[in-house]
C-alpha cells in the first residue's frame, strides 16, 4: 500500500485515524500495532511473520541482556553497565539478536544477488553445467532494510546501556512496526520515541501540522518527483543519447530522488504527528551542502547518523589502535588514515544496503572515497576561502555524477551513460526522438520549478512550524492538485520503497 494511492489516502488513513482515536488511551499502542501489521501485510500477509519474528527475537534478547540476577519480573529494568563484565548468557543474547536480524536481511536481500554472481563466475570458468538456475528466487520483503536497522540499533543501545530494555511487548512491537516509517524510513531509534510510547500529546496543533506535512509531501512526490522521473527514465532507458540530453536527464534524476524521498519522509513525519508521535527531520536542504561531509549531515539524516554511530565509530576505534596512534605521532602523519579507510568501508556497505547490485556498491564506494579525500583537506585549505556558491557547486556536481551508479541498471549501463554525458558514445537516428519527449514544456517547467524550490524555498519542517490560514490554504490547494494529478497515473511508487 503506497502513501500516494487512493486506497491509502481515502480509505486506510481515515479509517486508521478513526479507529485509533476511538480507542481508549491505554489501548492505542496495540491498535496502532494492529493497523501497522494490516498495512504491512496488504501486499503479502506472509511478510508479517518475518516482522513479528524479528520483533520477538529482539525483544527477548534485549530483556536477557538487560536483566541481572535477582531482578524482579515487574520492576523497571535498569540501564546495563557497559563497563561491567557481561555473563555468557548476555553475550549470547546480544549476538543472537544481531545475527538473527542481519541473517534475515542478508538472506532475503542478497540471496538472488549471490546466486547471479556465482552463476556468472561459473560461466567465466567454463562450468556452465554447474549453474544453479533451477533454485527458487527470493522475494524481497518491503521495508526489511529499515526495520532490521531499528532492531539492531535497539539491541546495541541496550547492550551499551544507553536505553532501558522495555518489558512491554506491545510498546516494542508498536515501535518496530509503526506503519508511517516502516516501508521506507526514516530509521527512528527507540530512544527517540521511548517516552512517547508511554505517553504522548494529541492536540489540534500537532494534527494540523501533520496534515500540512502530508499535503506538501504528496505534492513533492506527485507534482515534482514524478515528472522529473519521466525525464530521467526516458534518458536512462534510451539506447543512445546526446551529451546535453544526458546531463539534463541526470539533473532531472537528482531532483527526482530528492523530492521523492524527502516527500515520503514528509508524509511519514506528518502521519506520525497525526498519531501523536514527533520524530526528527530526515532532510536538511542537502543540495545546499558545501562539502561531502556536509551533504551526509543533511541527506537521509537517520541513515547517516545510524552509520556513524553503529559502523563508522566502532570501525575507526578498532583501526585506530594505540600502536597506530604512536606510529602516527612518531612519523608525523598529518591525516587520520584509519578514518579515511573507515569512510570507504562504511559507505560501500551503505551502498550495498541500498540495493543488491554492483552499481550500489560503486555508488557507496564513490561517496566513501570522496569523503576520505575530503579529510585530506585541512580547515586552513584554500577551498574554504572560495565563495559558498562555488563550494556548493563543487559538491553538487560529484554528488550528481554518483547518482548515475545509483540509477543505472548495471555497471555497463552506468559507464555507457557517462560516455553519453561526455559525448563519447555514438548517436543514432533515434537520438532525436528522446529530445522530442524530454524537452516538452511540461517536463522543462517541472524540472525548473524543482530546481527553484531546492535552492530558494523553505524546508517543509520550517514552513509548517507556525501555520497560518494562508499556509493552510496553500497546503490544501497543493493537495487538491496532487490528488487530481493522481487520477492520470496508474502507479506512483516511491523510490526508496524498493530498498
Amino acid at each position: 500500500m503506497l502513501f500516494s494511492s487512493y486506497i491509502f489516502l481515502f480509505m486506510f488513513l481515515p479509517a486508521a485515524l478513526l479507529i485509533y482515536y476511538l480507542t481508549p488511551a491505554r489501548g492505542r499502542n496495540l491498535t496502532l500495532t494492529g493497523l501497522s501489521y494490516f498495512f504491512y501485510g496488504w501486499a503479502n500477509p506472509y511478510f508479517t511473520l518475518l516482522l513479528f519474528g524479528s520483533t520477538t527475537v529482539t525483544y527477548y534478547c534485549a530483556l536477557t541482556i538487560a536483566r541481572r540476577p535477582g531482578d524482579s519480573a515487574t520492576e523497571e529494568l535498569p540501564l546495563r553497565d557497559e563497563d561491567a563484565p557481561a555473563p555468557l548468557r548476555q553475550k549470547a543474547a546480544f549476538w543472537l539478536s544481531i545475527a538473527a536480524n542481519l541473517s534475515l536481511l542478508g538472506f532475503f536481500k542478497y540471496f538472488n544477488f549471490g546466486l547471479e554472481n556465482m552463476n556468472a563466475l561459473l560461466v567465466a570458468l567454463g562450468l556452465e553445467h554447474l549453474q544453479l538456475e533451477g533454485l527458487f528466487r527470493i522475494a524481497l520483503p518491503l521495508g526489511i532494510s529499515f526495520y532490521v536497522f531499528k532492531t539492531v540499533s535497539y539491541t546495541i543501545d541496550v547492550w551499551q546501556g544507553s536505553v532501558r530494555a522495555t518489558r512491554n511487548f506491545v510498546d516494542f512491537a508498536c515501535y518496530v512496526s509503526m506503519f508511517p516509517q516502516l516501508i521506507a524510513g526514516p530509521i527512528v531509534r527507540y530512544r527517540e520515541v521511548a517516552a512517547q510510547l508511554v505517553s504522548r500529546l494529541h492536540n489540534a496543533e500537532k494534527f494540523a501540522r501533520g496534515t500540512s506535512f502530508m499535503c506538501l509531501g504528496l505534492a513533492k512526490k506527485v507534482l515534482l518527483a514524478d515528472p522529473c522521473g519521466k525525464v530521467a527514465d526516458t534518458c536512462f532507458n534510451a539506447a543512445t543519447l546526446g551529451a546535453l540530453d544526458a546531463w539534463y536527464g541526470l539533473f532531472a534524476y537528482t531532483m527526482q530522488i530528492y523530492f521523492d524521498f524527502s516527500g515520503y519522509s514528509d508524509m511519514a513525519i506528518g502521519v506520525c504527528l497525526m498519531f501523536g508521535f514527533v520524530i526528527s527531520k530526515n532532510f536538511d536542504s542537502p543540495y545546499h551542502a558545501d562539502s561531502f561531509a556536509d551533504f551526509w549531515r543533511r541527506w537521509h539524516i537517520s541513515l547517516s547518523t545510524w552509520l556513524r554511530d553503529y559502523l563508522f565509530t566502532p570501525l575507526n576505534y578498532m583501526l585506530l589502535t594505540d600502536r597506530v596512534r604512536e606510529r602516527m605521532v612518531r612519523e608525523k602523519f598529518r591525516y587520520n588514515y584509519p578514518a579515511i579507510a573507515s569512510s570507504v568501508v562504511v559507505f560501500t556497505i551503505c551502498g550495498i544496503w541500498h540495493g543488491a547490485g554492483w552499481t550500489f556498491a560503486a555508488w557507496g564506494a564513490m561517496h566513501g572515497i570522496l569523503l576520505g579525500l575530503e579529510q585530506l583537506r585541512t580547515k586552513k585549505s584554500a577551498y574554504w576561502k572560495w565563495p559558498k556558491l562555488v563550494r556548493v557547486c563543487c559538491t553538487f556536481i560529484p554528488v550528481s555524477l554518483a547518482w548515475v551508479f545509483f540509477r543505472a541498471t548495471d555497471l555497463g549501463a552506468a559507464f555507457g551513460y557517462f560516455a553519453s554525458m561526455f559525448a563519447v558514445g555514438n548517436k543514432t537516428a533515434g537520438t532525436g526522438l528522446v529530445a522530442g519527449i524530454i524537452y516538452q514544456p511540461y517536463y522543462l517547467s517541472s524540472v525548473a520549478v524543482a530546481a527553484l524550490l531546492v535552492w530558494s524555498a523553505p524546508q517543509t519542517w520550517d514552513f509548517t512550524r507556525a501555520l497560518t490560514w494562508r499556509k493552510a490554504i496553500c497546503c490544501y490547494c497543493l493537495l487538491l492538485v496532487a490528488v487530481a494529478t493522481l487520477v492520470t497515473k496508474a502507479h506512483s511508487p516511491f523510490i526508496y520503497a524498493a530498498f
